[in-house]
């Protein structure tokens, strides 16, 4: 059983006055898949790391299992680490780069062979074990960084971005592998990425960060579906939650001159405060003038076959808003056209505009 947990972990780099990770309390189970999100510099690889041992904890702990290694040398904590740039030896062959960190520890060479040739199989790595990096494509390297992790048999796997240097289609077919390689070995990953269509597929769960804090950690349906706050419910989602704001009014949210019905209880919490509804693309639905759906203008609709965005633009109160909505492919609007769009108060989510946390 080996689970990791950071228990109010801080990072404080010398000369700054804003932690980059600020007492993260995250505890991720054996076995599971857990992925760290958000945006540059918001304290995701800061975090792997200090599980890692690559950086300092400045104040509170890190466990693996029951182990409290907050201060133990990363050579000593039973990790293996997956990097961006592959970090591959150039004049060594693929068997011998995946075998290194075997022969380094003083692993007997038939016990390396083995060893290599498991992770080779699992890989479809048999048949490059004797070619040089530079003789593979960026997919096949990135399988030796693999494989190279898998032959120690750690207890965590740490992967910070290891698809950033791949093209989009190869990103696609790569990141079902490293899914579906990871229940099959069992072993317990903490993944690093800021494409949140990377998290939503890979994840068993995702933990998302902003400027140093730990913003909501859940199921990616449960991101999807409940963001705790502005930030997660619109960073999560492609293309993003429509974030309109709004005016409390008796019946809902008030749009210019239109009203969005929010459930009964939310309308109630929605009194005194600034107010954004946020509604998915998915969640609209095109409805006709005489009733009195919102006013959309549309300028760009795009066509991906299997259904189609639609992006304008509506007036309210607070100014000129864009909005996204998500139709079937067959007849789209037109660009310039004006379409009026309602959607179900269920499918509505209400924010505190001033502290953006959700109104529920």
């Amino acid at each position: 059983m080996t689970t990791v947990g950071f228990h109010g972990a801080s990072r404080l780099y010398p000369g700054s006055t804003a932690a980059a990770v600020d007492s993260l309390d995250l505890s991720i189970e054996d076995a599971e898949f857990m992925v760290l999100v958000g945006p540059s510099g918001c304290g995701k690889s800061t975090s792997l790391r200090m599980l890692a041992g690559l950086e300092q904890v400045t104040s509170g702990s890190v466990y693996i299992g029951d182990r409290d290694v907050t201060d133990v040398p990363p050579k000593d904590r039973d990790i293996a680490m997956v990097f961006q740039n592959y970090a591959l030896y150039p004049h060594m062959s693929v068997g011998d780069n995946m075998g290194f960190a075997l022969k380094m520890a003083g692993v007997a060479k038939p016990e390396r062979k083995r060893r290599v040739s498991e992770a080779a199989d699992l890989l479809g790595l048999q048949d490059f074990l004797d070619r040089k990096p530079k003789a593979l494509s960026g997919g096949q390297r990135q399988r030796v960084a693999m494989g190279r992790a898998i032959v120690r048999q750690p207890q965590v796997f740490c992967m910070d971005e290891p698809l950033s240097n791949l093209d989009a289609k190869l990103r696609v077919s790569t990141r079902s592998q490293i899914a579906s390689l990871q229940r099959r070995l069992g072993v317990t990953t903490v993944y690093v990425t800021h494409d949140q269509v990377e998290a939503m597929t890979m994840g068993d769960r995702v933990a998302v960060l902003d400027g140093g804090l730990l913003q909501q950690v859940d199921t990616p349906l449960g991101l999807y579906e409940n963001p705790a706050n502005l930030f997660v419910a619109g960073f999560i989602g492609s293309p993003a939650m429509n974030l309109l704001r709004a005016e409390p009014d008796e019946h809902g949210a008030r749009l210019g001159e239109n009203v969005v019905s929010l459930p009964r209880d939310t309308v109630a919490l929605s009194e005194g405060h600034p107010l954004t509804v946020g509604i998915r693309p998915e969640a609209w639905r095109l409805v006709g003038a005489e009733e009195g759906g919102l006013p959309v203008e549309v300028t760009l609709v795009e066509e991906l076959g299997v259904d189609a965005f639609v992006h304008g633009t509506t007036r309210t109160d607070a100014g000129t808003e864009n909005v996204v909505v998500r139709v079937g492919p067959r007849q789209p609007p037109a660009k310039g056209a004006t379409v009026h769009l309602g959607v179900d108060p269920e499918r509505v989510l209400a924010f505190d505009s001033a502290t953006g946390e959700r109104l529920r």
